[in-house]
């Protein structure tokens, strides 16, 4: 096998998705053959053929067990290292039948707006069908006289889950199978976005007219005092995703959205980024010396700003001048205008700021926002 090189940080992983297929595909082999092999290739959902260890196996005549353990790559992925463990046990005289089950581990689904089952185990539908697909492959003919119940389980994976939005979501004691591809690329955060639409449709399946939209944990336990009697299922932290999470606001049918923020992803907002973050563009400093000017701020700040780097450069001048809370409502306003001008009618808005402490700094909202403070409707 040709080894290849990776630059620090580049190299790709591997979904809980597909290590669960590798898994279920090597303890099919394993009842099979009656020996679960040492590595296995299997096919992932982008149509890749992939060698994977396998680190457990032990079969009989009825069932066979094996493990995968999950590589993430280079990615920040709270699973990696996680066991991803197959159970396949022979459904005697019943040609044709598969059927998939989560075990320990592996969340239960107990909200609508998943696009899964309530009650039903947390594997997406891209895994589930590559699970059945690698299982099929290699049981062609076992499947002419006989069924098979796979149990994808992951030890210790209701500790993992409690690192991950899952509770959120209202997927309960154990991690999400997933993966559309079954490969992981080094902070693509596909997995967080992902992840941010379903705590947006999750809200919406529960009959939640808003959203409130953060950047974070602290902007969210900001807006959560603003909001004390909104439910928790309508609070998602975006994260980055403003312009994911607000197209799915727009699909989900949703009526109003709040945005918490502080002034540097506001910022970001404000000049039309979709996506926020650090490294995919840097702040306008002359935007923000727009607002400073128009604020009040005199010229030589405004030029000492515009040649600035950080936004919270920009608050920390109009905090000196004690034109913090105008320079920030009129970011907010800004933001409003900005994210209106894009998605025209579809939603009211409003758009509260805080600094790093949790303080409200400024609000703005658009004509078509009715929520208050307190989470009533007027």
């Amino acid at each position: 096998m040709a080894e290849h090189k990776h630059k620090k940080g580049a190299r790709t992983g591997f979904t809980t998705g597909a290590c669960a297929a590798a898994a279920a595909r090597a303890a099919t082999l394993g009842l099979i053959e009656g020996r679960v092999p040492a590595d296995v290739t299997c096919e992932l959902p982008n149509g890749q053929a992939v060698r994977f260890a396998v680190t457990e196996g032990r079969c009989d005549r009825q069932c066979a067990h094996a493990v995968v353990v999950k590589d993430a790559g280079d990615d920040p992925d709270r699973t990696h290292g996680a066991r991803l463990t197959a159970d396949v046990r022979l459904l005697v005289a019943e040609p044709g039948r598969l059927v998939l089950e989560g075990g320990p581990g592996v969340g239960v689904v107990t909200r609508l707006g998943l696009g899964l089952a309530v009650g039903g185990a947390a594997i997406n539908p891209v895994p589930r069908r590559n699970i059945a697909h690698n299982v099929r492959a290699v049981a062609e003919s076992l499947f002419e006289r006989h069924g098979l119940a796979v149990s994808i389980s992951v030890p210790g994976g209701e500790e993992i889950a409690e690192r991950t939005l899952n509770p959120r979501l209202g997927i309960l004691g154990g991690i999400s199978i997933l993966g559309t591809s079954g490969i992981v690329y080094p902070y693509s955060t596909a997995s967080f976005r992902a992840t941010v639409v379903q705590g947006i449709q999750v809200a919406a399946a529960q009959g939640q007219e808003i959203v409130v939209l953060t950047t974070g944990r602290r902007t969210e336990k900001f807006a959560m005092r603003e909001f004390p009697h909104l439910p928790v299922v309508c609070f998602v932290q975006m994260g980055d995703f403003l312009g994911a999470a607000l197209d799915a606001v727009g699909a989900a049918g949703i009526s109003e959205v709040v945005i918490g923020g502080m002034v540097g992803k506001l910022t970001k907002m404000a000049q039309g980024a979709a996506m926020t973050h650090a490294g995919r563009g840097a702040v306008d400093m002359g935007l923000l010396a727009d607002l400073a000017a128009a604020s009040g701020a005199p010229f030589a700040v405004c030029a000492a700003i515009r040649a600035a780097r950080t936004a919270r450069y920009a608050a920390e001048r109009m905090q000196a001048l004690g034109l913090l809370t105008a320079f920030h409502q009129a970011l907010a306003e800004r933001v409003v205008r900005t994210l209106a001008g894009r998605y025209p009618g579809r939603f009211g808005l409003r758009v509260l700021v805080c600094d790093p402490d949790g303080n409200r700094l400024a609000e703005a909202a658009s004509g078509l926002c009715v929520v208050t403070e307190q989470g009533e409707r007027l």
